[in-house]
């Protein structure tokens, strides 16, 4: 790869053995958002990490919530400090909490004692195709959800939005409506729909708030047999509708273990945007995960 550094944005980590994973434990379905997960259903540790990403400039990992059990959240936070207390990685955790719980506070509390934590994912992914969808209704329509998000502030965490297009109109004015609380689209919003009208729009109405960021990743959410060329203009839509300063690659893995390797997508970031200047390439690989994560 030609870029000189790589911050990766989106890296999750687990031990079945330490904490409880419902979706990595059997039986594993076929027809899930994903397909089956049996193949990555086996720990993942920082090692494994470092050793599918030999030869590549990474720097610094930003850990997201990994689909624990939500009463293990708290000991997903306290288990990632302690590795990055003991080897400097993962650089900054963004934590699990159910912000539609009306005693989500008292988990934002206590996540954000942990001095790596910077945010807080909660996947409320909602299609009305049984096969996509992940939440059995659209929790943007929830009060509840909406008094969580509104507590974010209190505890300087921003949030890892990982919805679908028909649900980012609701979400961009969520988020208006907090300028206090970062918000970081996962996934370039996962157009897995033919149609990409609705999602065109619904990037440049995230776009449009001076808080928002993206982060282009997971490609095999969109398409399982990804290719270049079926992912080149997606993602110079998402770079040319936020602008390199608001974009972060990241490499999803192991999850992305599913659709792709590790270099494959490297290698597809690094051709993508081998027109662009070095700054802009700065941005992208490294410097916008480190504006937004703090790091």
């Amino acid at each position: 790869m030609s870029v000189k550094r790589f911050v990766d944005a989106h890296v999750h980590l687990w031990q079945l053995n330490r904490l409880r994973y419902p979706w990595l434990s059997p039986p594993f379905a076929d027809d899930g958002p994903n397909g089956s997960v049996e193949a990555i259903a086996k720990d993942y540790t920082l090692a494994d990490y470092f050793a599918e990403a030999s030869g590549y400039p990474v720097e610094k990992l930003v850990h997201i919530d990994a689909g624990a059990h939500p009463n293990d959240a708290l000991a997903e936070t306290k288990w990632l400090q302690s590795l990055a207390d003991d080897s400097g990685h993962p650089d900054a955790i963004i934590a699990f909490a159910a912000l539609n719980d009306p005693d989500v506070e008292r988990l934002l509390a206590a996540h954000a004692e942990h001095r790596n934590v910077r945010g807080i994912r909660h996947i409320i992914n909602w299609h009305s195709d049984p096969k996509r969808t992940y939440t059995p209704r659209n929790l943007l329509d929830d009060d509840a959800f909406a008094r969580g998000y509104a507590l974010l502030g209190k505890y300087s965490l921003s949030f890892d939005l990982q919805i679908y297009p028909n649900q980012m109109q609701q979400a961009a004015a969520l988020a208006a409506r907090h300028p206090e609380v970062p918000v970081i689209l996962n996934h370039m919003g996962m157009p897995v729909d033919a149609d990409l009208t609705e999602w065109r729009a619904g990037l440049k109405a995230l776009a449009a708030l001076p808080h928002a960021a993206v982060k282009i990743s997971g490609m095999g959410f969109i398409d399982r047999q990804w290719t270049t060329a079926s992912m080149r203009p997606l993602i110079l839509q998402v770079i040319e509708t936020f602008g390199p300063q608001r974009c972060a690659f990241a490499s999803d893995f192991p999850t992305d273990k599913l659709f792709n390797s590790y270099g494959k997508a490297l290698d597809v970031y690094d051709d993508i945007t081998k027109d662009f200047s070095a700054d802009e390439r700065d941005a992208l690989f490294a410097g916008t995960a480190e504006r937004i994560y703090k790091i």
